[in-house]
Protein backbone atom coordinates (compact mmCIF):
# COMPACT_ATOMS: atom_id res chain seq x y z
CA UNK A 1 0.00 0.00 0.00
CA UNK A 2 1.07 3.47 -0.95
CA UNK A 3 2.00 5.59 2.17
CA UNK A 4 0.15 8.54 3.58
CA UNK A 5 3.49 10.82 2.90
CA UNK A 6 2.72 10.02 -1.06
CA UNK A 7 -0.80 12.19 -1.11
CA UNK A 8 1.76 15.76 -0.82
CA UNK A 9 4.07 14.44 -3.65
CA UNK A 10 0.49 13.88 -5.63
CA UNK A 11 -0.95 17.13 -4.65
CA UNK A 12 2.23 18.90 -6.32
CA UNK A 13 1.56 16.65 -9.54
CA UNK A 14 -2.71 17.26 -9.85
CA UNK A 15 -2.27 20.99 -8.91
CA UNK A 16 0.37 20.86 -12.37
CA UNK A 17 -1.94 18.54 -14.42
CA UNK A 18 -5.07 20.55 -13.65
CA UNK A 19 -3.50 23.94 -14.63
CA UNK A 20 -2.31 23.26 -17.81
CA UNK A 21 1.08 23.78 -19.87
CA UNK A 22 1.33 23.94 -23.21
CA UNK A 23 3.17 20.62 -24.17
CA UNK A 24 5.95 22.24 -26.60
CA UNK A 25 7.49 24.12 -23.92
CA UNK A 26 10.34 21.73 -23.59
CA UNK A 27 11.64 20.01 -25.96
CA UNK A 28 12.91 17.16 -23.47
CA UNK A 29 11.32 16.15 -20.16
CA UNK A 30 14.27 15.66 -17.91
CA UNK A 31 14.00 12.49 -15.30
CA UNK A 32 12.93 14.72 -12.59
CA UNK A 33 10.17 16.47 -14.40
CA UNK A 34 6.70 15.37 -12.69
CA UNK A 35 3.78 15.01 -15.10
CA UNK A 36 1.15 12.87 -16.22
CA UNK A 37 3.87 11.59 -18.91
CA UNK A 38 6.44 10.39 -16.61
CA UNK A 39 4.57 9.44 -13.01
CA UNK A 40 2.09 7.47 -15.06
CA UNK A 41 3.82 4.69 -16.84
CA UNK A 42 3.59 1.86 -14.38
CA UNK A 43 1.53 0.52 -11.45
CA UNK A 44 3.22 2.27 -8.81
CA UNK A 45 3.42 5.62 -10.45
CA UNK A 46 -0.98 4.66 -11.09
CA UNK A 47 -1.46 3.93 -7.08
CA UNK A 48 0.35 7.79 -6.42
CA UNK A 49 -1.98 9.08 -8.91
CA UNK A 50 -5.11 7.46 -7.66
CA UNK A 51 -3.72 8.55 -3.87
CA UNK A 52 -3.37 12.23 -4.91
CA UNK A 53 -7.19 11.53 -6.29
CA UNK A 54 -8.10 10.86 -3.14
CA UNK A 55 -6.38 13.72 -1.40
CA UNK A 56 -8.01 16.09 -3.64
CA UNK A 57 -11.52 14.81 -2.74
CA UNK A 58 -10.91 15.13 1.10
CA UNK A 59 -9.01 18.66 0.44
CA UNK A 60 -12.74 19.92 0.22
CA UNK A 61 -12.49 20.22 4.20
CA UNK A 62 -9.94 22.47 4.26
CA UNK A 63 -11.86 24.77 2.20
CA UNK A 64 -10.59 26.47 -0.79
CA UNK A 65 -8.87 30.15 -1.05
CA UNK A 66 -9.66 30.88 2.43
CA UNK A 67 -13.23 29.55 2.26
CA UNK A 68 -14.38 26.99 4.69
CA UNK A 69 -17.88 26.69 2.99
CA UNK A 70 -17.97 23.27 1.50
CA UNK A 71 -18.31 20.30 4.24
CA UNK A 72 -19.64 21.96 7.08
CA UNK A 73 -22.00 24.11 4.91
CA UNK A 74 -22.23 24.03 1.26
CA UNK A 75 -24.32 20.35 1.14
CA UNK A 76 -25.75 20.51 4.49
CA UNK A 77 -26.16 24.04 5.97
CA UNK A 78 -29.70 26.03 5.35
CA UNK A 79 -31.79 23.31 5.41
CA UNK A 80 -34.29 22.20 8.00
CA UNK A 81 -32.19 20.82 10.48
CA UNK A 82 -28.91 22.91 10.39
CA UNK A 83 -28.69 26.66 10.17
CA UNK A 84 -26.58 29.04 10.99
CA UNK A 85 -25.01 30.21 14.98
CA UNK A 86 -21.78 33.01 13.92
CA UNK A 87 -22.06 35.68 11.46
CA UNK A 88 -18.41 34.55 9.81
CA UNK A 89 -18.76 35.57 6.52
CA UNK A 90 -19.36 33.05 2.77
CA UNK A 91 -22.30 30.66 2.98
CA UNK A 92 -22.88 30.50 6.48
CA UNK A 93 -24.30 34.31 6.81
CA UNK A 94 -25.92 34.03 3.35
CA UNK A 95 -27.79 31.27 4.28
CA UNK A 96 -29.84 33.38 6.96
CA UNK A 97 -30.88 36.11 4.32
CA UNK A 98 -30.95 34.12 0.33
CA UNK A 99 -32.19 36.73 -1.82
CA UNK A 100 -29.43 39.10 -2.45
CA UNK A 101 -26.60 37.70 -1.41
CA UNK A 102 -27.05 34.49 -3.15
CA UNK A 103 -25.38 36.03 -6.02
CA UNK A 104 -23.12 34.19 -8.68
CA UNK A 105 -19.96 36.06 -7.82
CA UNK A 106 -20.03 34.52 -4.39
CA UNK A 107 -16.42 33.14 -3.58
CA UNK A 108 -17.83 29.92 -2.08
CA UNK A 109 -19.32 28.62 -5.22
CA UNK A 110 -16.76 29.23 -7.61
CA UNK A 111 -14.10 27.65 -4.63
CA UNK A 112 -16.24 24.84 -4.79
CA UNK A 113 -16.86 24.68 -8.41
CA UNK A 114 -13.53 24.57 -9.84
CA UNK A 115 -12.79 22.29 -6.73
CA UNK A 116 -14.71 19.88 -8.39
CA UNK A 117 -13.68 20.37 -11.93
CA UNK A 118 -10.38 19.63 -10.81
CA UNK A 119 -11.00 16.24 -9.54
CA UNK A 120 -12.26 15.45 -12.42
CA UNK A 121 -9.59 16.99 -14.58
CA UNK A 122 -7.46 14.43 -12.08
CA UNK A 123 -9.64 11.75 -12.87
CA UNK A 124 -9.46 11.99 -16.51
CA UNK A 125 -5.49 12.30 -16.61
CA UNK A 126 -5.54 8.98 -14.77
CA UNK A 127 -7.84 7.75 -17.25
CA UNK A 128 -6.20 8.57 -20.08
CA UNK A 129 -3.36 7.68 -18.83
CA UNK A 130 -4.60 4.25 -17.88
CA UNK A 131 -5.49 3.48 -21.71
CA UNK A 132 -1.96 4.25 -23.33
CA UNK A 133 -0.58 1.24 -24.79
CA UNK A 134 3.15 2.21 -23.20
CA UNK A 135 2.15 2.02 -19.43
CA UNK A 136 2.97 -1.33 -18.19
CA UNK A 137 0.84 -2.12 -15.53
CA UNK A 138 2.94 -5.34 -13.74
CA UNK A 139 4.07 -5.19 -9.73
CA UNK A 140 0.14 -4.76 -8.65
CA UNK A 141 -1.89 -7.08 -6.17
CA UNK A 142 -3.59 -8.80 -9.33
CA UNK A 143 -2.57 -9.74 -13.07
CA UNK A 144 -1.61 -6.81 -15.38
CA UNK A 145 -5.16 -6.68 -16.41
CA UNK A 146 -6.44 -6.58 -12.91
CA UNK A 147 -4.43 -3.87 -11.76
CA UNK A 148 -4.75 -1.71 -14.68
CA UNK A 149 -8.80 -2.10 -14.55
CA UNK A 150 -8.40 -1.29 -10.21
CA UNK A 151 -7.05 1.86 -11.10
CA UNK A 152 -9.82 2.89 -13.42
CA UNK A 153 -12.56 1.87 -11.51
CA UNK A 154 -11.41 4.06 -8.53
CA UNK A 155 -10.61 7.19 -10.72
CA UNK A 156 -14.67 6.79 -12.44
CA UNK A 157 -15.80 6.43 -9.16
CA UNK A 158 -13.98 9.30 -7.76
CA UNK A 159 -15.33 11.64 -11.37
CA UNK A 160 -18.92 10.35 -11.07
CA UNK A 161 -18.85 11.19 -6.87
CA UNK A 162 -17.64 15.15 -8.70
CA UNK A 163 -20.53 15.49 -10.85
CA UNK A 164 -22.74 14.40 -8.05
CA UNK A 165 -22.02 17.46 -6.19
CA UNK A 166 -21.79 19.33 -9.67
CA UNK A 167 -25.49 18.18 -10.59
CA UNK A 168 -27.20 18.77 -7.58
CA UNK A 169 -25.74 21.74 -6.71
CA UNK A 170 -26.13 23.43 -10.48
CA UNK A 171 -28.20 20.99 -12.31
CA UNK A 172 -27.15 21.26 -16.15
CA UNK A 173 -23.13 21.56 -15.91
CA UNK A 174 -20.60 21.44 -18.94
CA UNK A 175 -19.70 17.11 -19.30
CA UNK A 176 -15.53 16.99 -19.96
CA UNK A 177 -14.70 13.23 -20.18
CA UNK A 178 -11.30 14.36 -21.74
CA UNK A 179 -8.13 15.68 -20.16
CA UNK A 180 -7.89 19.36 -19.88
CA UNK A 181 -4.62 21.05 -20.53
CA UNK A 182 -2.62 23.64 -21.75
CA UNK A 183 -2.44 22.56 -25.51
CA UNK A 184 -6.41 22.16 -25.73
CA UNK A 185 -8.45 25.08 -23.13
CA UNK A 186 -11.83 25.24 -24.21
CA UNK A 187 -13.50 28.32 -24.00
CA UNK A 188 -17.17 27.07 -25.53
CA UNK A 189 -18.04 24.77 -23.12
CA UNK A 190 -21.84 24.31 -23.21
CA UNK A 191 -24.16 23.02 -19.94
CA UNK A 192 -24.95 19.29 -20.35
CA UNK A 193 -28.38 18.20 -19.67
CA UNK A 194 -28.59 16.80 -16.10
CA UNK A 195 -29.73 13.32 -17.26
CA UNK A 196 -26.77 13.06 -19.54
CA UNK A 197 -24.70 13.71 -17.30
CA UNK A 198 -26.80 11.47 -15.00
CA UNK A 199 -25.70 8.63 -17.43
CA UNK A 200 -22.16 9.01 -17.42
CA UNK A 201 -22.35 8.71 -13.36
CA UNK A 202 -24.19 5.40 -13.44
CA UNK A 203 -22.10 4.11 -16.46
CA UNK A 204 -18.90 4.95 -14.46
CA UNK A 205 -20.05 3.53 -11.00
CA UNK A 206 -21.37 0.50 -12.80
CA UNK A 207 -17.81 -0.03 -13.80
CA UNK A 208 -16.37 0.44 -10.65
CA UNK A 209 -19.02 -1.90 -8.96
CA UNK A 210 -17.13 -4.32 -10.76
CA UNK A 211 -13.42 -4.00 -9.61
CA UNK A 212 -13.63 -2.31 -6.58
CA UNK A 213 -13.19 -4.40 -3.52
CA UNK A 214 -15.50 -4.69 -1.13
CA UNK A 215 -12.97 -4.11 1.64
CA UNK A 216 -10.94 -0.85 0.36
CA UNK A 217 -7.72 -0.05 1.19
CA UNK A 218 -8.02 2.91 4.30
CA UNK A 219 -9.28 6.32 2.76
CA UNK A 220 -10.54 5.19 -0.67
CA UNK A 221 -14.26 4.18 -1.90
CA UNK A 222 -15.59 0.61 -1.18
CA UNK A 223 -17.52 -1.56 -3.44
CA UNK A 224 -20.74 -0.53 -0.97
CA UNK A 225 -19.82 3.07 -1.06
CA UNK A 226 -20.58 2.56 -5.22
CA UNK A 227 -23.45 0.47 -4.80
CA UNK A 228 -24.92 3.23 -2.33
CA UNK A 229 -24.14 5.99 -5.12
CA UNK A 230 -25.61 3.66 -7.70
CA UNK A 231 -29.35 3.40 -5.60
CA UNK A 232 -29.48 7.02 -4.99
CA UNK A 233 -28.71 7.79 -8.72
CA UNK A 234 -31.33 5.86 -9.98
CA UNK A 235 -33.52 6.56 -7.35
CA UNK A 236 -33.27 10.17 -8.75
CA UNK A 237 -33.55 9.30 -11.82
CA UNK A 238 -36.94 7.06 -11.12
CA UNK A 239 -35.73 3.85 -12.00
CA UNK A 240 -36.72 1.69 -8.48
CA UNK A 241 -36.16 -1.49 -9.45
CA UNK A 242 -32.65 -0.18 -10.70
CA UNK A 243 -32.21 1.53 -7.58
CA UNK A 244 -33.71 -1.53 -5.00
CA UNK A 245 -30.96 -3.75 -7.02
CA UNK A 246 -28.27 -2.35 -5.68
CA UNK A 247 -29.23 -1.28 -2.26
CA UNK A 248 -30.08 -4.41 -1.76
CA UNK A 249 -26.32 -5.36 -3.19
CA UNK A 250 -24.75 -3.32 -0.87
CA UNK A 251 -27.20 -4.50 2.52
CA UNK A 252 -26.69 -8.05 1.59
CA UNK A 253 -23.39 -8.36 1.35
CA UNK A 254 -22.37 -9.59 4.35
CA UNK A 255 -18.90 -7.74 4.67
CA UNK A 256 -21.20 -4.59 5.83
CA UNK A 257 -23.42 -5.10 9.16
CA UNK A 258 -25.03 -2.34 11.14
CA UNK A 259 -23.10 -2.01 14.56
CA UNK A 260 -25.41 -3.20 17.11
CA UNK A 261 -23.11 -4.09 20.18
CA UNK A 262 -20.31 -1.84 21.75
CA UNK A 263 -16.54 -2.33 20.55
CA UNK A 264 -13.90 -0.73 20.40
CA UNK A 265 -12.10 2.21 22.57
CA UNK A 266 -14.69 2.95 25.47
CA UNK A 267 -16.81 0.06 25.33
CA UNK A 268 -16.24 -0.68 28.62
CA UNK A 269 -17.62 2.94 29.49
CA UNK A 270 -21.08 4.24 29.75
CA UNK A 271 -22.47 4.52 26.21
CA UNK A 272 -24.49 3.40 23.41
CA UNK A 273 -23.49 1.04 19.71
CA UNK A 274 -24.85 3.88 17.80
CA UNK A 275 -21.81 5.71 19.05
CA UNK A 276 -19.10 3.95 19.03
CA UNK A 277 -18.19 4.16 15.50
CA UNK A 278 -17.79 7.92 15.54
CA UNK A 279 -15.37 7.85 18.29
CA UNK A 280 -11.57 8.31 17.88
CA UNK A 281 -10.19 4.36 17.17
CA UNK A 282 -13.15 3.52 16.47
CA UNK A 283 -14.54 4.60 12.61
CA UNK A 284 -12.60 2.58 10.06
CA UNK A 285 -13.16 -0.84 8.92
CA UNK A 286 -9.65 -2.46 10.69
CA UNK A 287 -10.96 -0.76 14.21
CA UNK A 288 -14.52 -2.59 14.16
CA UNK A 289 -16.17 -0.68 12.33
CA UNK A 290 -18.56 -2.69 10.33
CA UNK A 291 -20.91 -0.02 9.28
CA UNK A 292 -18.57 2.05 7.64
CA UNK A 293 -18.30 1.81 3.50
CA UNK A 294 -16.12 5.48 3.28
CA UNK A 295 -14.04 6.81 5.81
CA UNK A 296 -11.94 9.72 4.99
CA UNK A 297 -8.73 9.66 6.40
CA UNK A 298 -7.04 12.75 8.47
CA UNK A 299 -3.06 12.04 9.84
CA UNK A 300 -1.20 14.36 12.58
CA UNK A 301 1.90 15.71 11.28
CA UNK A 302 2.37 13.24 8.25
CA UNK A 303 3.08 15.02 5.06
CA UNK A 304 0.03 14.53 2.68
CA UNK A 305 -1.80 13.37 6.06
CA UNK A 306 -4.61 15.76 5.47
CA UNK A 307 -4.34 18.72 7.58
CA UNK A 308 -7.26 18.65 9.21
CA UNK A 309 -10.78 18.44 9.07
CA UNK A 310 -13.29 21.67 9.83
CA UNK A 311 -16.00 19.46 11.29
CA UNK A 312 -15.41 19.85 14.59
CA UNK A 313 -14.96 23.60 14.77
CA UNK A 314 -17.77 24.01 12.73
CA UNK A 315 -20.16 21.97 14.90
CA UNK A 316 -18.58 21.72 18.24
CA UNK A 317 -20.33 24.42 20.62
CA UNK A 318 -18.56 27.34 21.80
CA UNK A 319 -19.14 25.74 25.72
CA UNK A 320 -16.41 27.76 27.50
CA UNK A 321 -18.45 30.75 26.44
CA UNK A 322 -21.63 29.65 28.71
CA UNK A 323 -22.32 32.44 31.35
CA UNK A 324 -23.51 31.39 34.35
CA UNK A 325 -24.10 33.20 37.67
CA UNK A 326 -21.16 35.75 36.05
CA UNK A 327 -18.81 33.24 35.50
CA UNK A 328 -17.59 30.83 32.47
CA UNK A 329 -17.69 27.63 34.42
CA UNK A 330 -16.66 25.48 31.80
CA UNK A 331 -13.20 23.97 30.58
CA UNK A 332 -11.93 22.48 27.46
CA UNK A 333 -11.54 19.18 28.24
CA UNK A 334 -10.97 15.76 26.40
CA UNK A 335 -14.07 14.21 27.44
CA UNK A 336 -15.84 17.56 25.93
CA UNK A 337 -13.87 17.43 22.70
CA UNK A 338 -11.65 20.57 23.30
CA UNK A 339 -12.39 23.58 21.27
CA UNK A 340 -14.99 24.23 18.89
CA UNK A 341 -15.83 27.35 17.26
CA UNK A 342 -19.44 26.67 17.23
CA UNK A 343 -20.69 28.24 13.43
CA UNK A 344 -23.45 26.04 12.72
CA UNK A 345 -26.33 24.66 14.86
CA UNK A 346 -28.66 22.02 14.68
CA UNK A 347 -32.35 23.94 14.11
CA UNK A 348 -34.97 23.19 17.26
CA UNK A 349 -36.42 20.86 15.29
CA UNK A 350 -33.75 18.53 14.53
CA UNK A 351 -33.67 18.27 18.74
CA UNK A 352 -36.95 18.00 18.91
CA UNK A 353 -37.26 14.92 16.85
CA UNK A 354 -36.11 12.07 19.08
CA UNK A 355 -38.61 10.50 20.97
CA UNK A 356 -37.66 9.21 24.65
CA UNK A 357 -35.55 6.21 24.93
CA UNK A 358 -34.13 6.75 21.04
CA UNK A 359 -30.58 6.16 21.71
CA UNK A 360 -29.44 8.60 18.91
CA UNK A 361 -30.99 11.27 20.89
CA UNK A 362 -29.62 10.49 23.64
CA UNK A 363 -26.78 12.08 26.04
CA UNK A 364 -24.56 9.87 24.69
CA UNK A 365 -25.22 11.22 21.15
CA UNK A 366 -26.60 14.67 22.20
CA UNK A 367 -25.17 16.89 24.16
CA UNK A 368 -27.55 18.69 26.15
CA UNK A 369 -26.17 19.05 29.50
CA UNK A 370 -22.62 19.53 31.50
CA UNK A 371 -21.36 18.08 34.91
CA UNK A 372 -19.30 20.78 36.46
CA UNK A 373 -16.12 18.86 37.35
CA UNK A 374 -12.83 18.86 39.89
CA UNK A 375 -9.36 18.88 38.64
CA UNK A 376 -9.02 15.32 39.13
CA UNK A 377 -11.98 14.64 37.13
CA UNK A 378 -11.03 17.32 34.19
CA UNK A 379 -7.23 16.40 34.17
CA UNK A 380 -4.84 17.16 32.78
CA UNK A 381 -7.48 20.57 32.25
CA UNK A 382 -7.97 22.05 35.23
CA UNK A 383 -11.46 22.38 37.00
CA UNK A 384 -14.45 23.95 36.35
CA UNK A 385 -15.02 27.31 37.89
CA UNK A 386 -18.00 27.07 40.22
CA UNK A 387 -21.09 29.47 39.74
CA UNK A 388 -22.19 30.88 42.63
CA UNK A 389 -24.34 28.37 44.44
CA UNK A 390 -22.96 25.08 42.76
CA UNK A 391 -21.12 22.39 43.52
CA UNK A 392 -19.17 20.02 41.76
CA UNK A 393 -21.10 17.30 40.25
CA UNK A 394 -24.05 19.53 39.67
CA UNK A 395 -25.35 19.91 36.09
CA UNK A 396 -26.49 22.52 34.28
CA UNK A 397 -28.54 22.22 31.08
CA UNK A 398 -28.23 23.95 28.13
CA UNK A 399 -31.49 25.59 26.77
CA UNK A 400 -33.47 25.16 23.02
CA UNK A 401 -36.91 26.28 24.14
CA UNK A 402 -36.81 29.15 21.62
CA UNK A 403 -35.66 28.70 17.92
CA UNK A 404 -32.06 30.17 16.94
CA UNK A 405 -33.42 33.38 14.84
CA UNK A 406 -31.63 35.75 13.25
CA UNK A 407 -31.88 38.04 16.42
CA UNK A 408 -30.15 35.53 18.69
CA UNK A 409 -27.32 33.83 16.66
CA UNK A 410 -24.14 33.16 18.85
CA UNK A 411 -26.41 31.19 21.38
CA UNK A 412 -23.81 29.20 22.94
CA UNK A 413 -26.29 27.28 25.66
CA UNK A 414 -27.31 24.88 22.80
CA UNK A 415 -27.24 21.38 22.44
CA UNK A 416 -25.04 20.00 19.66
CA UNK A 417 -24.15 16.46 18.24
CA UNK A 418 -21.61 14.50 19.59
CA UNK A 419 -20.31 12.67 16.84
CA UNK A 420 -18.05 15.84 15.94
CA UNK A 421 -16.51 15.62 19.64
CA UNK A 422 -12.34 15.39 19.65
CA UNK A 423 -9.14 16.91 20.65
CA UNK A 424 -5.94 15.88 20.42
CA UNK A 425 -5.27 15.07 23.91
CA UNK A 426 -1.56 17.36 24.18
CA UNK A 427 -3.32 20.28 22.52
CA UNK A 428 -7.01 20.62 24.44
CA UNK A 429 -7.43 24.03 23.60
CA UNK A 430 -6.72 23.68 19.70
CA UNK A 431 -9.52 23.27 17.06
CA UNK A 432 -7.52 21.33 14.89
CA UNK A 433 -9.31 17.49 14.14
CA UNK A 434 -7.50 14.64 12.85
CA UNK A 435 -9.62 12.24 14.14
CA UNK A 436 -10.72 9.67 10.87
CA UNK A 437 -14.26 10.81 9.60
CA UNK A 438 -16.97 8.45 8.76
CA UNK A 439 -17.85 9.72 5.28
CA UNK A 440 -20.61 7.42 4.37
CA UNK A 441 -22.34 4.37 6.51
CA UNK A 442 -24.80 1.45 5.43
CA UNK A 443 -27.11 2.90 7.65
CA UNK A 444 -28.08 5.67 4.92
CA UNK A 445 -28.08 2.19 2.23
CA UNK A 446 -31.22 1.41 4.37
CA UNK A 447 -33.18 4.45 4.43
CA UNK A 448 -32.60 4.74 0.65
CA UNK A 449 -34.37 1.41 0.20
CA UNK A 450 -37.16 2.53 2.61
CA UNK A 451 -37.93 5.21 0.22
CA UNK A 452 -37.91 3.27 -2.46
CA UNK A 453 -39.88 0.63 -0.98
CA UNK A 454 -42.50 3.44 0.03
CA UNK A 455 -42.26 4.85 -3.37
CA UNK A 456 -43.29 1.38 -4.74
CA UNK A 457 -46.12 1.52 -2.23
CA UNK A 458 -44.35 -1.53 -0.27
CA UNK A 459 -45.61 -0.17 2.97
CA UNK A 460 -44.72 -2.92 5.18
CA UNK A 461 -41.60 -3.37 3.92
CA UNK A 462 -40.54 0.01 3.86
CA UNK A 463 -41.46 0.33 7.51
CA UNK A 464 -39.09 -3.06 8.38
CA UNK A 465 -36.49 -1.59 6.86
CA UNK A 466 -36.35 1.71 9.01
CA UNK A 467 -37.27 -0.62 11.71
CA UNK A 468 -34.33 -2.08 11.89
CA UNK A 469 -32.48 0.98 12.29
CA UNK A 470 -34.84 2.37 14.96
CA UNK A 471 -34.32 -1.39 16.91
CA UNK A 472 -30.72 -0.75 17.02
CA UNK A 473 -31.22 2.44 18.67
CA UNK A 474 -34.05 1.36 20.87
CA UNK A 475 -36.65 3.22 19.49
CA UNK A 476 -40.32 2.97 19.42
CA UNK A 477 -40.90 0.73 16.16
CA UNK A 478 -43.42 2.37 13.91
CA UNK A 479 -46.02 0.43 11.60
CA UNK A 480 -46.80 1.07 7.79
CA UNK A 481 -49.56 3.49 8.53
CA UNK A 482 -47.04 5.97 10.15
CA UNK A 483 -45.38 5.80 6.91
CA UNK A 484 -44.78 9.26 4.68
CA UNK A 485 -42.08 11.10 2.60
CA UNK A 486 -41.92 13.19 5.79
CA UNK A 487 -41.59 10.93 8.18
CA UNK A 488 -38.63 9.42 6.00
CA UNK A 489 -37.04 12.44 6.02
CA UNK A 490 -37.44 12.87 9.91
CA UNK A 491 -35.87 9.36 10.37
CA UNK A 492 -32.72 10.30 8.18
CA UNK A 493 -32.71 13.82 10.47
CA UNK A 494 -32.37 11.34 13.42
CA UNK A 495 -30.03 8.97 12.08
CA UNK A 496 -27.70 11.05 9.53
CA UNK A 497 -27.70 14.21 11.12
CA UNK A 498 -24.16 15.83 10.13
CA UNK A 499 -23.61 13.07 7.95
CA UNK A 500 -26.20 13.20 4.90
CA UNK A 501 -25.80 16.19 2.44
CA UNK A 502 -28.89 17.06 3.69
CA UNK A 503 -29.31 19.63 1.19
CA UNK A 504 -30.05 17.15 -1.52
CA UNK A 505 -32.06 14.69 0.14
CA UNK A 506 -34.63 17.42 0.56
CA UNK A 507 -33.81 18.70 -3.30
CA UNK A 508 -34.38 15.20 -4.73
CA UNK A 509 -37.98 14.66 -3.03
CA UNK A 510 -38.78 18.23 -3.81
CA UNK A 511 -38.82 18.70 -0.09
CA UNK A 512 -36.27 21.73 0.60
CA UNK A 513 -38.13 24.91 0.18
CA UNK A 514 -41.29 23.66 1.62
CA UNK A 515 -39.20 21.80 4.73
CA UNK A 516 -36.57 25.02 5.35
CA UNK A 517 -39.18 27.45 5.06
CA UNK A 518 -41.20 25.57 7.71
CA UNK A 519 -38.52 24.47 10.37
CA UNK A 520 -35.33 26.54 9.78
CA UNK A 521 -36.17 30.17 11.44
CA UNK A 522 -32.74 31.62 10.62
CA UNK A 523 -33.14 32.57 7.39
CA UNK A 524 -35.39 29.73 5.78
CA UNK A 525 -38.34 31.72 5.45
CA UNK A 526 -36.34 33.90 2.98
CA UNK A 527 -36.15 30.32 0.50
CA UNK A 528 -37.73 30.77 -2.84
CA UNK A 529 -37.58 28.01 -5.81
CA UNK A 530 -34.60 30.15 -7.71
CA UNK A 531 -32.65 28.89 -4.21
CA UNK A 532 -32.54 25.27 -5.60
CA UNK A 533 -29.59 25.52 -7.73
CA UNK A 534 -26.89 27.65 -7.53
CA UNK A 535 -25.78 30.14 -9.56
CA UNK A 536 -23.19 29.18 -12.07
CA UNK A 537 -20.04 31.05 -10.65
CA UNK A 538 -19.44 34.50 -12.81
CA UNK A 539 -15.63 33.64 -13.03
CA UNK A 540 -17.16 31.09 -15.12
CA UNK A 541 -19.19 32.56 -17.05
CA UNK A 542 -16.66 34.65 -17.54
CA UNK A 543 -14.10 32.91 -19.18
CA UNK A 544 -16.39 31.02 -21.47
CA UNK A 545 -15.29 33.46 -24.08
CA UNK A 546 -16.35 32.27 -27.03
CA UNK A 547 -19.89 30.82 -25.94
CA UNK A 548 -22.31 32.24 -24.52
CA UNK A 549 -23.23 30.12 -21.29
CA UNK A 550 -26.57 29.93 -19.77
CA UNK A 551 -26.67 31.67 -15.86
CA UNK A 552 -29.56 29.38 -13.76
CA UNK A 553 -32.96 30.89 -13.94
CA UNK A 554 -33.66 33.76 -11.67
CA UNK A 555 -30.01 35.07 -10.98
Amino acid sequence: MIMKSTFYYCIALLVLISGGCSEDILVETPPNFIASETLYTNFSGFEAGVNGLYALVRHRDQGLAGSSALTSDLFMLGTDNLTSNHSVGGFNSMSTGWGLGNIPTAGFYSDAFIWLYRIINAANTLIDSAEQEQANWSGGPGSEEENKQFILANARAVRAWAYRHLTFLWGDVPLNLNVSKGSNIVTDWERTPIADVRRVMIADWRFAFQHIPVEPLPGRISKGAVGHYLTETYLVTNRLDSALYFADQVINQGAYRLVTERYGVDRDKPGVPFMDMFKEGNTNRADGNTEALWVFQFEKQVVGGGENSIVKRHHLSRYNAIRVNGVNPFQFTVERGGRGLGRNSLTKFAIDLYEDGDDRGSHYALRKFFTLRSAEENAPAPADVLPGGYAYGDTIHLNWAQDISSSRRGVVDWPFSRKVEYVDPVNISGDDDFKDQVHLRLADTYLLKAEILFRQNRMGEAAETINVLRRRSNARLISDSELSIDFILDERSRELILEEDRRYTLLRTGKWVERTQKYNRNGGQFVTDRDTLFPIPQVVIDANLTRKMDQNKGY
